[in-house]
């Protein structure tokens, strides 16, 4: 069998006496591009950030490619490094230009030479369609161009799987789709995804599989066109008639 690219098997977490996980058992196929969705508070975001520990889980196994955190600190992070990530929030540095917000990773974590780390930025901002903003500071750009530079600077680090935490829910409207051409762009290319997400347009044209939350629980997952035509459980049904 080919080992999947995230698993989880048994993942719990508690804040204090709140449990925000409730053994979470999901396994994410390489290149497989998977949407989890579900209310305000169902434990989507906790759980894409246990996937590269960002928060840490108290019960359970997450294995990314077979490898299983907890083998120390040098483990653990090159597991991680495996694993790009983009924020709600951007994230950027501000007293960095655009090109040293992509490059600095790369030769403080990777000790690449700086013309090497120039030429991947450069590439990757290409990629996400803002090359000429480079030498721009993060706060002389939209909040569209800002989440493509953080796109741009994830990918700066070769990660098999990218993690999207409600990418465009602080942005404008007229900004989302910019931002969903890039990530669709993406995910054509076969790149792993797991992406929280409201934005059920693009989970319809993207998404392998939706996953839907509900008070922590994995409550159902399927293929798009079975997810929204053909829902199982009446909390995916609820959920749905207020979003679409």
């Amino acid at each position: 069998m080919t080992t999947p690219a995230i698993e989880l098997v048994g993942v719990s977490k508690w804040y204090g006496g709140f449990q925000a996980l409730k053994e979470i058992n999901l396994s994410i196929a390489e290149r497989e591009r998977v949407v989890v969705c579900g209310p305000s508070g169902s434990g989507k975001s906790t759980m894409i950030r246990c996937v590269n520990q960002l928060e840490r889980h108290q019960r359970g196994d997450i294995r990314i490619h077979g490898r299983a955190f907890g083998g120390g600190a040098r483990d653990d992070e090159a597991i991680r490094r495996e694993t790009g990530m983009v924020f709600q929030s951007f994230n950027l540095f501000p007293h960095m230009t655009v090109l040293e917000n992509c490059t600095f990773a790369l030769t403080w974590v990777k000790q690449m030479p700086e013309a090497e780390a120039k030429r991947i930025a450069m590439s990757h901002l290409e990629r996400v369609r803002i090359p000429e903003q480079a030498l721009k500071y993060p706060l002389q750009l939209s909040g569209g161009q800002q989440q493509r530079v953080a796109i741009a600077r994830a990918l700066c680090m070769q990660p098999r799987i990218m993690l999207f935490d409600e990418p465009t829910s602080a942005l404008d409207p007229e900004m989302i789709k910019e931002v969903l051409d890039v990530m669709v762009e993406l995910a054509n290319t076969g790149m792993t995804m797991v992406v929280v997400t409201h934005e059920m347009g693009f989970a319809r044209q993207v998404a392998d599989r939706v996953v839907f939350m509900d008070q922590g629980e994995v409550v159902e997952q399927a293929p798009p066109e079975e997810f929204f035509a053909n829902p199982r459980y009446d909390r995916t049904r609820m959920f749905l008639s207020q979003i679409l």
